[in-house]
């Protein structure tokens, strides 16, 4: 069963104050990341069922607080993308890959929005705390050998990330997996976008802001392998699963490129904003 929804959110209701799936009327609410930042009302759809099967209904319950679109319990893995982007490549002064650069993050690594924090241990509080803005994409049923023609039907929606980094853990070595892995360091949402609420996932303008300074600015159709040609090149030989989250690499800005570099400090605010789908907003805080 296909779910129903469009615009899906998971929130903490102010009727009753459980958990529970709603949907966002985007005509009245564009956006919900900034919505609840600002502490605006917002009245939702609640949804029955599952993100995976999920039913609009007519009862309408307001948002207390948001949390991410997907619970940890539903999602096996987040499988990740380097350097795929050309101009990220350039800035990297890294070669164009010819295959996606990949890695894997726990989904303990899973956040969500503003009010979570973006928790930063202490032993890597030594400036070299990175972002890297994203779209991702959530599978919506389990596939293996999946061709790159039948693999949109595989994506449940989309959704914005932020890839923060401990880069001082990344270059000790080849493997990035325990230095994007650290717990919450891999926030989603606001919302999940159902597919066709986006007409072209490679033509999405995505901007981080950090502090209110916009400090990347890329569009995805400088996506270097592009989402059906990603889900087929992950799923050769190896079982994906439903609720895998797949996050798709980052434009040009990052911190650690720039003269001086750019890292993230306590109580700075960063923001992640794609088109179409909203803003992720997080505090970040120091153990």
């Amino acid at each position: 069963m296909s779910p129903s929804w469009t615009r899906l959110i998971r929130f903490i209701a102010e009727e009753d104050g459980q958990v529970h799936l709603g949907e966002v009327d985007a005509t009245q609410c564009p956006d919900v990341g900034l919505a609840t930042f600002n502490k605006e009302r917002v009245a939702v759809k609640l949804i029955t069922g599952t993100v995976f099967d999920g039913t609009v209904t007519s009862t309408t319950m307001h948002v207390s607080q948001l949390l991410p679109p997907l619970e940890v319990s539903d999602v096996p893995i987040i499988r990740c993308l380097g350097l795929n982007y050309y101009e990220a490549a350039k800035e990297a002064k890294a070669p164009i890959p010819k295959e996606p650069v990949l890695f894997v993050r726990p989904r303990t690594a899973l956040n969500g929005p503003h009010p979570a924090a973006i928790n930063i241990p202490k032993f890597v509080q030594d400036g070299t705390s990175d972002y890297e803005a994203e779209l991702s994409i959530v599978l919506s049923k389990t596939g293996r050998d999946i061709l790159e023609e039948d693999a949109m039907s595989y994506v449940l929606g989309y959704t914005c990330s932020n890839d923060v980094s401990a880069r001082s853990q990344q270059f000790k070595n080849s493997q990035w997996s325990f230095s994007k892995g650290l717990d919450g360091s891999c926030p989603i949402g606001p919302v999940l976008v159902a597919p066709p609420e986006v007409a072209d996932p490679h033509q999405l303008r995505i901007r981080a802001i950090h502090n209110g300074t916009v400090v990347q600015d890329a569009n995805t159709e400088d996506m270097i392998h592009r989402i059906p040609q990603t889900i087929a090149f992950l799923s050769q030989g190896t079982t994906l699963e439903r609720g895998t989250v797949i996050m798709t690499g980052t434009g040009p800005g990052v911190g650690w490129f720039q003269e001086p570099k750019i890292a993230l400090k306590h109580d700075d605010d960063f923001r992640v904003e794609i088109e179409g789908i909203g803003t992720l907003i997080n505090r970040i805080h120091y153990e």
